[in-house]
Parts: structure tokens; sequence; C-alpha cells
């Protein structure tokens, strides 16, 4: 970092000594001038901002002691050192209040100045890291609160209809609308049979990045949402006078479409919503797109645009209405809002004719998967009681077999719901955000204040729940996760150490190496050797 310095002195002479004889290039600091008293060194301070300035105490027009007083009027942090005579020291105590640094006697000891520049400009450099890390870390906790906020309303979990929500303190619930899409992994359900803990959690993180590296690049202000295993709600800010560009959505989508597939060979389903998106209507309009998602033929081939539902749709409408106010009664553990919405689809089962029932069957279907998906992010069923419940749908049983099966999901699950306590439920939102954030700040503050509790009591429920503490815990996680993209990416070591958190290569490999015993790149090689080919399963070579 270099910094700037100013320079005051009315005898020419000491000027021109410190501008040749002060090794200024070496200390990385610039001279942004010289001035021959307080007046010119104030018009010279508001201008340029130096971080450091060297001062006489004795000047025509204006001495050292005005200027100062002048100065921490409109700058409190420029570190000041005054030159005066041996005959002045008394005169210069009554500048203690003005917080000047040091004091350097005449005649100049140069080699004296020269390490006493030095040790204020490291001061100074520390203090400005110290100041930017504060800003970063106050930056994502304001970010983490925007986004949690985000996540509330998609998912239905805001307690308040009302109220303004602002986005960093300036953005007013009225004035913010987005672009909404839903993304979501074809056949995901499917898919996550087969696959173990960890295969899940690379996978969500792969496909994670990839949207927000592609978002990013897009140049606009967006929130990628991770509403579950598997789907993403992706939000991207239009603030009036901006206009929703239909056509423009349905570009982005199908450049993050193609982004995946060409990372990862995964597809992706992706939904937009025809129209702006306001706060109040994210709940709303995420049911409208999952529904487009599961109930839609073309989902497999390209973005859809989610439309109302019209004409003979209307019973399908309701039956799905009703299953979204079961899931949402189970997301809120609220057994009764759960029971009746269970016992009026129940009703709508039985009052349906018989020739209905084809026409409703992928409701039904999507039932079961929803309950499954919610049940997975819950953690109330185990593996094998899962893997059942998947051999009963795969027989492709009747909607009345069927029905059944969802009224055994959802009994278990409002018995499993209504037996976790209060601390399960807040390490398994923990959890969940420490999967979703590896590469983000994470800290124990910043986890407290997303969960609304105390840093002290925070750490104890995590040390119990996990048997570890945070830092083993999120170490663990980001070296797992190393460990898998290092093996499956051609990601350099610089990005991998990024994309898990760790903005400096030194650092991530110091980590890495205590973790595993190796290097990274002799981790990479090693796993390359084992699989029998120098290329990564998960490349950017098609891109």
């Amino acid at each position: 970092m270099k910094l700037k310095a100013l320079l005051i002195d009315d005898e020419v002479n000491i000027l021109k000594n410190l501008q040749a004889v002060i090794p200024w290039e070496e200390l990385n600091i610039e001279l942004i001038g010289a001035a021959r008293n307080g007046e010119q060194a104030l018009e010279l301070a508001r201008e340029q901002r130096p971080q450091l300035i060297l001062c006489d105490i004795r000047m025509p027009v204006m001495d050292g002691i005005e200027f100062l007083g002048e100065l921490r009027r409109f700058d409190p942090d420029a570190e000041v050192i005054m030159m005066t005579g041996y005959q002045d020291f008394s005169y210069v105590r009554s500048v203690i209040r003005y917080e000047v640094k040091d004091y350097i006697l005449k005649p100049i000891d140069y080699e004296e100045l020269a390490e006493t520049i030095r040790r204020l400009a490291d001061a100074v450099r520390e203090r400005s890291l110290e100041r930017s890390s504060l800003q970063q870390e106050w930056k994502q906790m304001l970010h983490l609160v925007y986004e949690k906020a985000l996540y509330d309303r998609i998912a239905d979990l805001d307690g308040s209809a009302g109220g303004p929500l602002f986005k960093l303190g300036e953005l007013q619930e009225e004035h913010l609308a987005f672009a909404m899409m839903l993304v979501d992994v074809a056949d995901y359900s499917k898919r996550e049979r087969f696959w173990d803990d960890k295969e899940r959690k690379l996978w969500n993180f792969a496909i994670n990045n990839i949207l927000q590296e592609n978002l990013a690049a897009f140049g606009v202000s967006y929130s990628v949402i991770q509403v579950r295993s598997g789907e993403w709600s992706v939000l991207i800010e239009r603030s009036a006078p901006d206009l929703f560009e239909r056509e423009q959505g349905l570009a982005w989508a199908e450049a993050l479409r193609q982004a995946v597939w060409s990372y990862l060979k995964l597809r992706i389903r992706v939904a937009l919503h025809p129209a702006e998106v306001t706060l109040r209507q994210l709940s709303k309009t995420y049911k409208s797109l999952q529904r487009s998602l599961y109930l839609s033929p073309a989902a497999y081939e390209g973005v859809i645009v989610s439309e109302r539902a019209r004409g003979s749709f209307d019973t399908s409408q309701q039956l799905w209405d009703t299953i979204e106010e079961m899931v949402t009664g189970l997301k809120r553990c609220d057994r009764r809002r759960t029971e009746t919405a269970l016992k009026e689809l129940n009703e709508s089962f039985r009052s349906l004719p018989e020739n209905s029932f084809e026409r409703v069957a992928p409701i039904v279907h999507y039932l079961c998967i929803h309950l499954l998906r919610e049940m997975r992010e819950m953690e109330v069923m185990t593996r094998d009681e899962e893997t059942e419940i998947w051999r009963q749908i795969d027989r492709h049983q009747g909607i009345r077999e069927t029905l059944l099966v969802v009224n055994r999901l959802v009994d278990q699950s409002i018995e499993s719901v209504m037996k976790k306590k209060t601390s399960d439920v807040l390490m398994l939102s923990a959890k969940d955000y420490i999967e979703r954030n590896l590469s983000a700040e994470l800290s124990i503050d910043i986890l407290a204040e997303y969960l609304g509790i105390s840093g002290s009591y925070f750490s104890l429920l995590f040390k119990q729940h996990f048997g570890e503490t945070f830092v083993e815990y999120v170490t663990k996680q980001r070296m797992e996760m190393a460990r898998s993209l290092l093996a499956l990416s051609d990601k350099s070591v610089t990005q991998v150490g990024q994309m898990v958190g760790y903005a400096e290569r030194r650092y991530f490999t110091r980590v890495f190496s205590k973790y595993t015993g190796m290097l990274p790149s002799e981790y990479r090689e090693r796993q390359q050797s084992k699989s029998g080919t120098d290329k990564p399963a998960w490349t950017n070579q098609e891109r």
C-alpha cells in the first residue's frame, strides 16, 4: 500500500534535504507536496489527504500549532511528526491534544527520522488493513442479514406480513423488485439416491459456484439463495427506473443452464417468472416456479416461463395449494396446520371422479418427491427409511396407494419434527449455512448473528451437537471440499483455496498440508495417478 506524505517547513534547505535524504521510494511513500506555511499546507491536505505529515512548529502566516487545529477539523487520522528546535520543546506540549505521534529536534538526525517514518508508515498500513477487514466483515454480515430475509420470504418463514425490509439501510421494500428464476437439478431426487453425503455436498457446491461466477459476469446485482439441496432461487435486482426485460431474463437463464452443462455435464432445469417480482411476492412466485418445473414437459428441453394456471387446471391448482400449505405447516412445526391440510387433501382426492386421476397423477407423484426433499432438509428420516419410500413410489402404484404413502410420510414428518429440540433446529440451520457458504467469511459472530443468539451460546451448542469446536468443524469441511475439488476439477491451487474460503494461497497450503500431510499439488498428482488420468472430471476445457 503506497502512502502519501506532506512536508511543511519555512526553511527551503530543510525541505530540500527532507526530499533528498529520506528514502521515500524504499518506504513506498509518495511525496504529494511541500509547503512553506500552514495555510499552504491546509490546501494540499484537503485536496490530497496525506497519511503522513512532517510539520515545523514556527512558521509565518500560519504556524504548526494553528495548522494542526485546522487539520483535525477534517482529518483526525493523519499521522503527524512535529519538527522543532530544543528551545521550543516546552511550547510543543500545547499540541498534545492534537494527537501528534512524534517529535524530531533540530538539527535533524535524518537516520532517526527515517526510522520514525518507517515505524509510523507500518502502523498506518496495519490500521488500514484492520479497517478493511472490519469493513469486509460488516459487509458480509449485512449481506447475510439481507439474504436471510430473502430466504425467509421465499420459504414463507417470515412471521410478519408487512413491515419494511431494508437492504444495507438504503432500499425500502416498495422500491426493490427482482427478475426471479428457479434453478433445479434435473431428476435430482433420483440422483440423490445414489450420492453419498460427500458427493451431494460437492455437486451442490460446484453448481452454486458456477451460478455465482456467471451471474457476476453479467454485471448485475444478484443473490443466489439455495432454498434446499439441489434447488436455487436466483434473484436479480431491478430497482426503479429499471424495467423487466423478458428476453434478457431468458438469455441469463439459458446462459446459466449452458454453463452448468459445460462445466459439470449435469442438466439443470430453469423456470423464469414472466414479470418483475416484489418482496411480498417472493413466496408465491417461488411456489409457482416449482409447479412449472415439475409439471411442464418442456422443463427438460430449455428455459421455461412460468405462467398462471388457467381453465382445466383449476382442480390441479387447488390440490397443489393444499400440498404447499401442508409443507409450510411442516416447515413451521405447526401440527394443526399440517394435519388440516392433509385432511383437505384426502377429502379432495375422495371427491375426484375416476377420469380425473390420470390428470392429477403428476401432482401426487410430485408430492412424494417434494416431501422427501423437505424431510431430507429437516433431517427427520434415516437413509434406510428414505430408500423404502422410494421403493414404494417406484412401483407406480395407483393414486390411492400413493396417497397412503403420502399420509405415512406426513405422519412420520410431524412426529419427527415435533421431537426436535430448539437447539437441534438451530444447529441444523448452522450446518446448512456453513455448507452453503464455505467460500465466504465464516465466524462464530456471523453464525450467531444469523441464528439470532449470542456467540458464547452458539459455541456451547455447537460443541455439544457436533463434538468439536466451530473452527475445527469448518476447517474439516473446507479441507474435505478442497480435496474433492483438487481431485475432480482443473482449478488452480489458488482458485481452489479461494473457493473454500482462503484468500491467500500460502495460508491455504499450510492448512491443507497440516490436514492431509501433503501439499495441494502433491495431493492432486496422487489422485490423478490413482484414477489413471491427467485430466480431472470437472474441467472448463469446453467452455
